[in-house]
């Protein structure tokens, strides 16, 4: 029901799953096994699997931290959008790569909550995509030593109740468990 004529297909999208990130995140290990098997059925089902990788100066491009996690491996025909920016959108080939592969609906998963998935998930559903945020498949770091901050999973749990919320004409938001993820 998306915005984007003749855009019926479905991606998953697995934002940000690098291994510097993922060290620093609550629950890790857990969320990895469930995109990893969010990748297994996405694949199952022949639904496109877009990664996106992000680098700036605390995350150097071609660095251990900046690979992805050795769990998730992206088949050689997935798509790999490079960002800088928090919004997966943003100075990408993102919308191009959705757009060959007639996706309107993005189920979103990764790292990290506050940041690149609020600004991705805001930024699809802007741009006219169906978004469906996977609730147990995201995770942030402890970010309370930078001051007055709720706990990770306070964030990871706001996140989720926002998105659960959010209306547009056209446009659909669900949080649904990755079990619960059909392609």
């Amino acid at each position: 029901m998306s915005t984007l004529e003749g855009r019926d297909g479905t991606a998953l999208l697995v934002v940000d799953v690098q291994r510097d990130v993922m060290a620093a995140s609550v629950g890790s290990e857990a969320v990895i096994e469930r995109i990893g098997g969010l990748v297994d059925r996405a694949r199952e089902s022949g639904t496109p699997v877009v990664w996106v990788q992000h680098s700036d100066e605390g995350l150097v491009r071609d660095s251990e931290g900046w690979q992805y996690v050795p769990e998730l491996v992206p088949g050689e025909e997935e798509p790999l959008v490079h960002k800088v920016y928090g919004d997966s959108f943003e100075g990408t080939d993102l919308e191009q790569v959705l757009g060959e592969r007639g996706v309107g609906r993005l189920v979103v998963a990764g790292a990290q909550t506050d940041m690149c998935i609020r600004s991705t998930i805001h930024g699809a559903f802007a741009r006219g995509y169906d978004v469906t945020l996977v609730g147990d498949a995201h995770t942030t770091e402890d970010l309370r030593e930078w001051g007055d901050l709720p706990a990770p999973e306070l964030v990871i749990n706001h996140l989720n109740e926002m998105w659960r919320g959010q209306r547009a004409p056209g446009r659909t938001a669900a949080v649904v468990p990755a079990a619960e993820v059909a392609f």
